[in-house]
């Protein structure tokens, strides 16, 4: 009997030729879109393209119906309001700047997407994500690797999946450029080809971070001061969440020289401001560890890191702290190391594992 996939469509191109290859390689396939929210509760025209418009919904119809399998649209929006949206918002409110992709993909599509396949029947779910995952028999553990194309590699978004989830998630995409993917499109003729990349959080507004988390989620702007890096009160901030580690443009005060963003302090309400060489730090604290290559840090490890999705790894050793925490200390100094950014551990091309940036 054929296994049996649901392919996670969001209406691009690289979820449309995972869904085409997998019929290829004899997989029963289904197409399910997730509607997250409403574009006019969030004050987007629905004309424009986002991961939940209705344009999005039709471009992952058309290719089921070319392709000839069912699709399904899944209403999550209460679970992405909850898990993605609020904590969003939470994590700006501390003073944090979040990555609302990774918690999409931790609470979304590798976890409520999974058990309403599983009870539905389903072997499998699958996405375009550029991925691979291979089970390693030695360490009776599925691993986390980068893909064959180093420039769409996505392992940085996914590196809090469990066990669980890697045992039942098929990336078709793991071992294609994206060149070959829009060929394959164009091949089949599929509506949405030469559609571009997704780009930006997709339920925020022209990217205007500040005005969605006042305007959407009720969340208070509450003037303060700016401060220098010696305490000394230099100027008025706007509200904490119109600021991130390493920002320079929009703070509107004049210094002889340019100053940055490089620290925020929820408990007192100020931004401090510093030269370029203030935003270097040797070491982070991550809370919320997952590990996935390992089961368990008991020493410390050499690896490579990631504390933003398009940064170069650098090298660094991980260490165990308590429970759930993991110290990095870099091998070199870091510039804009931000509390509420995902830090992931690298082994050459496996994922050890990663966790959340915290404030130390």
């Amino acid at each position: 009997m054929k296994k049996k996939v649901l392919v996670a469509m969001s209406g691009g191109v690289d979820s449309s030729v995972a869904a085409a290859l997998l019929l290829e390689q004899g997989y029963d396939v289904s197409g399910v879109t997730l509607k997250l929210y409403d574009n006019e509760d969030l004050g987007i025209d629905d004309k424009t393209r986002t991961c939940c418009s209705i344009f999005d919904v039709e471009d992952a119809q058309i290719v089921a119906q070319r392709l000839g399998f069912r699709h399904y649209v899944f209403n999550f929006g209460l679970y992405f309001q909850r898990d993605v949206m609020e904590r969003f918002a939470d994590a700006y409110q501390k003073g944090e700047t979040p990555n609302p992709c990774i918690d999409c993909n931790r609470y979304i599509k590798f976890s409520k997407l999974l058990e309403r396949a599983l009870l539905l029947g389903y072997d499998y779910i699958a996405t375009g994500h550029y991925a691979r995952v291979e089970y390693d028999e030695k360490k009776q553990r599925y691993l986390l690797k980068k893909a064959k194309d180093a420039s769409k590699d996505q392992t940085y978004v996914l590196y809090a999946m469990t066990q669980q989830e890697l045992a039942r998630t098929l990336f078709p995409l793991g071992d294609m450029l994206k060149s070959e993917v829009r060929k394959i499109a164009e091949e089949k003729d599929l509506v949405n080809a030469g559609k571009p990349d997704s780009q930006d959080i997709c339920f925020v507004k022209d990217n205007d971070y500040a005005g969605f988390l006042t305007d959407v989620m009720g969340v208070e702007s509450v003037p303060g001061d700016f401060i220098d890096t010696e305490g000394n009160v230099i100027g008025r901030h706007k509200g904490l969440i119109h600021y991130t580690i390493g920002q320079r443009r929009g703070l509107n005060i004049g210094f002889g020289r340019r100053k940055y963003v490089v620290k925020i302090d929820r408990d007192n309400n100020t931004v401090t401001l510093g030269d370029p060489e203030d935003l270097f730090s040797e070491s982070l604290m991550a809370r919320d560890v997952n590990l996935i290559s390992i089961s368990k840090l008991d020493a410390p490890m050499e690896v490579t890191v990631k504390t933003r999705y398009k940064q170069p790894e650098t090298k660094a050793t991980i260490y165990p702290v308590g429970n759930d925490n993991i110290r990095v200390v870099f091998e070199n100094p870091q510039r804009a190391i931000t509390p509420g950014q995902a830090v992931v551990f690298y082994d050459n091309d496996v994922v050890v594992g990663g966790g959340t940036i915290s404030l130390e």
